[in-house]
């Protein structure tokens, strides 16, 4: 990995964190259309994917906070 791909994780989130961001809105878009069209499955469907979601976005954040604390030295890439 070149020096350009190190600074751009560390200037960015986790993709942990990203990702849980996107599952959270895509499952609140869901649960919406399951409200709107009376569909209690694709409710259902779009809660757990918030959960999913708001779970992956926490362990995002462990992993940036260890980055923080402990220091990002590359010895896992």
């Amino acid at each position: 990995m070149n020096d350009i791909d190190r600074d751009d994780d560390r200037i960015g989130i986790d993709e942990d964190r990203a990702e849980g961001s996107l599952k959270q809105t895509g499952g609140k878009l869901k649960e919406g259309a399951g409200s709107l069209l009376g569909d209690e499955k694709l409710k259902h469907e779009g809660q757990a994917d918030q959960g999913e979601g708001k779970l992956q976005n926490a362990w995002g954040s462990v992993k940036d906070k260890a980055r923080e604390v402990f220091g990002d030295d590359d010895k896992d890439r």
